[in-house]
């Protein structure tokens, strides 16, 4: 195969003796000088050499570059010229190798920079001073959203509130301002407000009495019912004790003899009330409501406490995340199946008055005086702990399919929710939940 010309072959000054071997490897003797190749064509192959040796010389031979620098440089002036016969190039052409490398580098550190603000975003932005603003300005978007403030919440409960119907920004920014406001309390009832208002715009609306909605209840899914007839109470002329004196008799208003309370009876949904409305007659249109929502699933008369039961365990328990109704509908339902216990905290809390909370403590989950306590007495509680929705109650007539003996949500705010099928696995998981609410305070305000 023919060798490449060598930088020495093309820019050697004429008359020079090229050195080479021949195929073989064997040195070459010396011999008369060959024709230079001219300098107007750097780019010519070993045979043209040969073609321009065995000519006469030219008159240019006289002004062939003195130096391999000249040459050189002669022959890029005759490479540029349009039309030279588009020659090859035959520098070596320098290695990439290293931008390679740092285009490598680059890519990791940019990775690593990229995974660093994905998890402490947070914290970098405190380091680096450029926290983002946590509060909205002004008074709203002028999209209207009704606020519920049921009896009993406090602070946090009300920013979290807020928060979540995207009125404030943040949850920090209504519970610190609150903070500096030690004077404010809240009483129950419907507001309405908007979305996107600053911290103290919406702290002014809810002190605000024109804000208050009456003659319009909404009573949200899972409140308990005492807190519905408060939220009642705040739209209408009727008392809390005028509603407690009405409900003392369940059965009056079509309620099974073995209820022991109106607990789970009253549909929770938003209620025109017209003026002048009594107890009797808002109580039996709540409870008329959740007979005709049960009717319409199917569900037969002598069922409709157990269902009740069962839908206000999976409303308390499964949160506002919808999907999961159904997969902890059938945890419960696989611990009833094997004889197991249901070991809910969120009966447990009821047994003890505490209707906003699904936390306990070890002293009241061994208490088996509690008939609400499923964690010492087998099978239900004696009566539903909430006022279940409807999709808590298709839950519970259509649970999902599982092997999960165990749940817990890892994420209180979103609702996110482990299933497992082991002790093990569940423990994990409630690790997970042990460390989000230690994370923040506004994590530690939905683990109170």
């Amino acid at each position: 195969m023919a060798q490449e010309p060598s930088w020495d072959d093309i820019f050697r000054p004429s008359g020079t003796p090229t050195p080479g071997s021949n195929p073989n490897g064997a040195p070459v003797p010396p011999a008369t000088p060959a024709p230079a190749v001219q300098p107007s064509q750097p780019w010519a192959t070993p045979a043209a050499r040969q073609d321009q040796a065995g000519s006469e010389p030219s008159a240019n031979d006289s002004a062939a570059p003195s130096s391999r620098r000249a040459a050189r440089e002669a022959a890029q002036r005759g490479g540029a010229t349009r039309g030279s016969g588009g020659g090859r190039d035959t520098r070596p052409k320098r290695r990439l190798w290293w931008l390679w490398v740092l285009i490598a580098l680059l890519a990791v550190g940019i990775g690593g920079a990229a995974t660093v603000w994905v998890l402490y975003e947070d914290k970098v932005r405190e380091v680096l001073g450029w926290e983002l603003p946590n509060d909205y300005e002004g008074t709203g978007n002028g999209v209207e959203v009704t606020i519920v403030i049921q009896s009993g919440d406090i602070g946090s409960d009300v920013a979290k509130t807020l928060n979540e119907a995207g009125v404030t920004m943040t949850f920090d920014a209504f519970y610190d301002l609150l903070l500096t406001r030690p004077d404010v309390s809240f009483e129950p009832g419907n507001f309405r407000l908007q979305e996107q208002m600053s911290a103290q715009a919406a702290l002014d609306a809810l002190l605000d009495p024109v804000n208050k909605i009456t003659n319009t209840v909404t009573i949200p899914e899972g409140t308990s019912y005492e807190d519905a007839f408060a939220l009642i109470a705040s739209a209408t002329d009727i008392t809390v004790d005028e509603l407690l004196a009405a409900a003392a008799d369940p059965t009056a208003f079509g309620v099974p003899a073995e209820a022991p309370n109106l607990e789970g009876w009253l549909f929770p949904a938003t209620y025109p009330l017209d003026p002048g409305v009594t107890a009797d007659e808002v109580i039996q249109r709540l409870v008329d409501e959740m007979i005709t929502r049960l009717d319409a699933l199917g569900v037969d008369p002598e069922d409709r406490l157990e269902v009740l039961i069962k839908a206000s365990i999976v409303q308390r328990e499964a949160g506002s995340n919808i999907d999961d109704f159904y997969k902890v509908a059938r945890v419960f339902q696989n611990r009833l199946d094997q004889g197991w216990r249901l070991e809910s905290d969120a009966t447990v809390a009821y047994g003890t008055g505490n209707t906003h909370t699904v936390w306990t403590t070890g002293e009241e989950r061994a208490d088996a005086s509690n008939l609400y306590n499923t964690y010492v007495n087998d099978g239900l509680p004696i009566g539903p702990i909430g006022l279940p929705g409807e999709a808590a109650i298709d839950a519970a007539l259509n649970p999902a399919d599982g092997p999960w003996m165990f749940f817990v949500p890892i994420n209180l705010k979103t609702g996110e929710t482990v299933f497992s099928e082991t002790v093990a696995q569940h423990e994990a998981a409630v690790a997970q939940l042990q460390a989000w609410c230690r994370a923040s305070t506004e994590n530690a305000a939905y683990c109170a």
